[in-house]
């Protein structure tokens, strides 16, 4: 299976982006995995709603463009359904019999998704009732689709 995690943000955190190759080096047995950074849309601390509006547009047009032709779209979104490790198990199960690759999550930057990749998604999943930041989102998911593989072929991961 083919995996795309397109992002809005670079990781900026050592830790982080330790533990984001950590769990790329144990995803490769499972599937293709690319990670497509984009960069925040610049915008001035004290800017108006209208100008994040606007950056949050421009963000989700060159979202939309990184995203391959017939992927199934998963958006990153706190209003989004709530999973369990064996939800998530399942999805893939359920996408890999309809031959739905590749998957791509979306994560947004601190502006979040605008409402035209909302439109495109799938599926709105939350990661969590609770606020993460974005980098960290990154590498919650990695660990989750991780999970979800050895929850698939019956290999141990503690629970």
């Amino acid at each position: 299976m083919h995996i795309r995690i397109i992002a809005v943000g670079r990781i900026k955190e050592r830790f982080l982006q330790e533990g984001i190759a950590e769990y790329e080096k144990r995803l490769r047995p499972y599937a293709k995995l690319q990670i497509t950074e984009l960069s925040e849309e610049k915008r001035s601390p004290a800017a108006s709603p209208a100008t994040e509006s606007a950056a949050l547009d421009r963000e989700g047009q060159r979202i939309l463009a990184e995203i391959p032709e017939g992927s199934l779209v998963i958006a990153l979104d706190i209003k989004g359904q709530n999973w369990t490790s064996e939800d998530l198990a399942n999805g893939f199960r359920v996408w890999q019999l309809a031959g739905r690759s590749p998957v791509a999550f979306v994560i947004g930057g601190d502006l979040g998704l605008s409402p035209m990749v909302i439109d495109r998604s799938d599926l709105r999943l939350s990661l969590s009732k609770m606020t993460f930041t974005h980098p960290m989102a990154r590498l919650i998911l990695l660990e989750q689709v991780y999970r979800a593989f050895r929850i698939l072929r019956g290999e141990p991961y503690h629970k």
